[in-house]
Order: structure tokens, then sequence, then C-alpha cells
């Protein structure tokens, strides 16, 4: 039998051919492909702007940042993180010679349950990481306010959260930074790329010398740092697709909602309400199958929507916490971690993005409202 057509997770915002060769001429015209040129300056420009933050320093993927962000603050000892996020989050850690300790999820928002923070903190704990998941914001104003009891910093994983907004309010401006992800998949991106939100410029001129090797001038280094540097050509791309980037918001928001009415009356598979007072991206559309009362296990819908070339992604399974570097740390077992082990064996990540067609979204609905059908 033939396949249908493919469905994918994520589809790229991808720039219009005429508008990136228009900059890809112009950047061949000024012989400057990289190190700070027009357009990166433009896009964080543009960027800060558009996502109502002071400042901001563009990277060229979205896990340099977070490694950056841990530098520049001088974190050391213990970082308190989520095991339900994408693995860069904790490698971030391991990478700056750090010790992640992991605590439980709240599952009304898959972000770090604040209530299990306080009994994680030792005298060698320094900051707290937590994640944005899917874009739903955590509970910031509880986390800040563990964080002053203790003289901690708060760097946030905000790979998700590209525009997200809490009472008219950039999420992105909470805690001491926040990190975003460019990637291809994300509801904004540069192919890859990433950045730091910053808050004051002494900060961001430190952190723009870290991203690039440690240099003030041709001849002076004041920071052992990388080469984290967004070029020109990421950059026009972000230029073009942050002019359409409302449009492919405004796409996701209508398969959210033609999701949320289909699948409602399916018992056993539950999902996320917009939560009151935020702007969402509907950068992820995660459900979470309750075998027992749905009929089949979560494992088993995937593949049947696989089999019907429908591509979703269990996101985020196996938990960080699994994985080999970590499994042995106190703080990875699935004892001190049972909202964020259950949300991990139940979840699907449907296919989210601008491209998905009525047809498409018929196609997956159906499929998943008929848990018994081959």
């Amino acid at each position: 039998m033939e396949k249908d057509n493919l469905i994918t997770v994520t589809s790229p915002l991808l720039p219009d051919p005429d508008e990136l060769n228009t900059l890809l001429r112009e950047i061949w015209a000024s012989k400057w492909i990289t190190n700070n040129g027009q357009f990166h300056q433009q896009l964080e420009t543009e960027l800060c702007r558009y996502l109502k933050v002071p400042y901001i320093s563009l990277f060229t993927n979205g896990t340099l940042p977070l490694l950056t962000a841990l530098q520049a603050l001088r974190i050391s000892g213990e970082v308190i993180t989520t095991p339900y996020s994408f693995v860069a989050t904790t490698h971030s850690i391991w990478w700056n010679g750090l010790k992640p300790v992991f605590v439980d999820i709240d599952p009304t928002n898959c972000g770090i349950d604040p209530d299990k923070i306080e009994a994680a903190i030792t005298p060698r704990t320094t900051a707290i990481l937590p994640v944005h998941c899917y874009g739903k914001p955590c509970d910031g104003k509880r986390i800040q306010q563990i964080a002053d009891k203790y003289g901690l910093k708060v760097i946030y994983d905000a790979a998700h959260a590209f525009g997200v907004e809490q009472d008219g309010q950039s999420i992105l401006n909470w805690g001491d930074m926040s990190t975003l992800s460019f990637h291809a998949t994300k509801v904004f991106n540069t192919a890859e790329g990433g950045a730091l939100i910053i808050h004051d410029e002494a900060t961001k001129k430190r952190i723009d010398y870290l991203k690039n090797f440690g240099f003030e001038s041709e001849t002076e280094v004041v920071a052992p740092g990388i080469n984290g540097k967004m070029d020109e050509i990421r950059s026009a791309i972000g230029l073009i697709n942050l002019r359409h980037v409302d449009q492919a918001i405004h796409a996701r928001q209508q398969a959210a909602l033609r999701y949320r009415e289909a699948l409602r009356p399916v018992k056993g598979i539950h999902f996320f309400d917009d939560m009151p007072g935020v702007r969402h991206n509907y950068s992820y559309f995660p459900i979470f199958v309750d075998a027992e009362q749905y009929g089949m296990t979560r494992d088993q819908l995937y593949e049947k929507l696989r089999n019907h070339n429908i591509y979703s992604r269990r996101y985020f399974y196996p938990l960080i916490s699994s994985f080999d570097t970590y499994k042995a740390l106190p703080s990875a077992a699935p004892d001190n971690l049972p909202n964020a082990t259950r949300i991990a064996n139940q979840v699907i990540c449907l296919p989210m993005h601008h491209q998905l067609s009525d047809s498409d979204l018929d196609r997956i609905i159906n499929l998943i409202a008929q848990p018994h059908t081959t």
C-alpha cells in the first residue's frame, strides 16, 4: 500500500529566496561575512525591539550561550536543574566542570518544580538553571525568591520561549540571563544560531569578549574566550525570518486550537491549554498518553503514527538523568524524579509548524482519536 504524504514534527521558517538573494548580494559586495558585520548588528537591534529586552548577544548555535552564561557569571560547584530537557542544558553544566543536581518537574508546565529546589541546595550550590519547557513559563517569581534567599544566580534555558510574554512582559528578562536557540526546528531560526539575553551594558560587553576569543582589540585579549560569533549569512536569514515570524506563530496557534478541540473528548489523551495572561509561541504541541485510559501505550501510538508517515517525537524521552554520563548522580535516581519519569514515558509532541494543512491535521487527529485502528 502506498504511504500517505510525509508529515514531519517541525518545518523550518525559511527566508523568501528573493529577499535572501538581495541581502546576500549586499554581503558579497561588502566582502564582510562575519565578525560583527552590519547585518549582525542590525539583527541584534531588531531582536531587542521585538523581544522587549535591553541587550542581546548573538551566537552561532544555541548551546554556546549556555556555556558562556555559566562562564560569564563565574558559576562554580553545583547547579540545580531539570532532567526534562534537551541534553544541551545539562551538558553545558558538565562542560564547565560543574555538577548538575536534578530536581523533579511540575506536571502543570513541565518546568522545574520550585517546591523541590530548596531541598536540593547545599553549601556548594551557586546557580539554578530552569527551562521554559515547550515555551511555557516556569514559576519565575518563586524561583527568584529562592535564589535571592540563598544568594544564587538564575540562568533560564529559554530555547523554546522566543517571544513568550507574561502579563505583557518578556519572560526573557527574568533571572540573571536567558538563552535562546535559533535552530531550524525553532519558531524563529537562523538555520543554526542562538543568543544570550543580558540586562546591562557592562555584561553585554563581557559576553561579546567571551564569544570572540576574549579579544578587546587587535592586540589585547581580556578573557579566555571561545569562537561563538554569528556570521552575516545567518544574520541575514534571521532578519528576513523576523519579518514573518508573527504570521508563523498565528498559523501554529490555529493548529493548536484545532488539536485541542478535536482531542479534548479522547479519553486518555491529555494536553496543555494556554496559560492565563501568557502570549504563547506554540513552539510544540505535546500530548500525554495515559495507556490505561487510552487503550494503547505511548510507544504504540508513536509507531502507529510513524507507520502512517506522521513523524512525531517523544520529546523529552529518555530523561537526561538516565544517560550514562549522569545516571550515577544521586539526584538522577528515578525515585527522586517521579513526575519527570512518568511524563517522559507518556509524552508525544505532535507535528506543530506553520505549514500544516487542514488535511494534515485531519489525518493526525483521526489516527489519535481511534486508538484501536491500525
